[in-house]
């Protein structure tokens, strides 16, 4: 089985890094994200999301924990916290990552 937990990770330095070509990479095409906010439908309109529609741009997301499911679905939840360019917390969050093979079908993200 592929190091899903890894994969995870690399999630979110593409995300921190502006590094939409490995954002790519990792996700499928059909890629959803669930938010309390909204959905995104579709790796593309996610990465768009991601380049040009964020409120916030230059935050990154410290992670404080990574969980790895056991069994068959092999999902991993991740504990992290979303921060202001400042350094600032905005948000503490839980994502919940699905997987079709070694790419990202899916995150689930819930905010506090």
């Amino acid at each position: 089985m592929p190091d899903r937990a890894a994969t995870a990770r690399a999630y979110y330095e593409a995300l921190d890094g502006d590094d939409y070509e490995l954002l790519t990479e990792i996700l499928t095409p059909e890629f959803v994200h669930h938010r309390p906010d909204r959905t995104i439908d579709g790796r593309d309109r996610f990465v768009e999301f991601m380049r040009e529609g964020r409120p916030t741009k230059d935050t990154t997301h410290p992670l404080d924990a990574v969980f790895t499911a056991t069994g068959d679905a092999g999902d991993v939840a991740v504990r992290g916290r979303l921060l202001a360019p400042d350094g600032a917390e905005m948000a503490s969050f839980v994502d919940i990552f699905s997987f079709e093979g070694e790419r990202i079908a899916s995150v689930d993200t819930f905010t506090q």
